[in-house]
């Protein structure tokens, strides 16, 4: 059971990190859609920060819960 909660550990930690890079990814173009007054690169930018964050919210919430069904 050990090996279960820390591969749980790892999955949650990886989901997490690829959110918080998705979301700095997004915060980057943002800011450079702003600084060239380019529409595209600010509609990109906002959807990858957002969606960054709902994949780091999931990997806080969701991952602990789907460990809890299976212990």
């Amino acid at each position: 059971m050990a090996f279960f909660t820390s591969a749980i550990d790892v999955l949650q930690k990886l989901v997490i990190g690829l959110g918080a890079g998705l979301g700095v990814w997004g915060g980057i173009n943002l800011m450079e859609g702003y600084g060239n007054d380019n529409p595209g690169a600010k509609s990109q930018g906002m959807k990858q920060l957002v969606a960054g964050g709902g994949v780091a919210l999931i990997g806080i919430t969701l991952i602990p819960l789907l460990a809890n069904i299976f212990a």
